[in-house]
């Protein structure tokens, strides 16, 4: 049986037997679909691998301080703005 790294609402990272259903960056603290194209040009790069971090959904991804991606995850986004200071 597979074993996933996820990234919890507090930040650290947890063994799961489900993968993630979103990626994050953890320098830019932004989280997306696992089919962002924005995210897989920057995989196929190869810069960030190894700052990327998944989460099992949208509320872990927020509450550990990512916002939502604004390229694949459009409408969340506008309500990020929306309600961000």
């Amino acid at each position: 049986m597979s074993t996933y790294t996820l990234t919890g609402p507090d930040g650290a990272t947890y063994p799961s037997p489900t993968p993630g259903t979103l990626g994050g960056h953890r320098r830019t603290k932004v989280f997306g679909r696992l089919d962002c194209p924005t995210a897989l040009r920057w995989i196929d790069r190869g810069a960030y691998v190894a700052h990327r971090v998944f989460f099992a959904d949208e509320d872990a991804a927020r509450a550990a301080g990512y916002r939502p991606c604004a390229h694949c995850l459009p409408l969340q986004y506008r309500e990020w703005r929306a309600t961000s200071p």
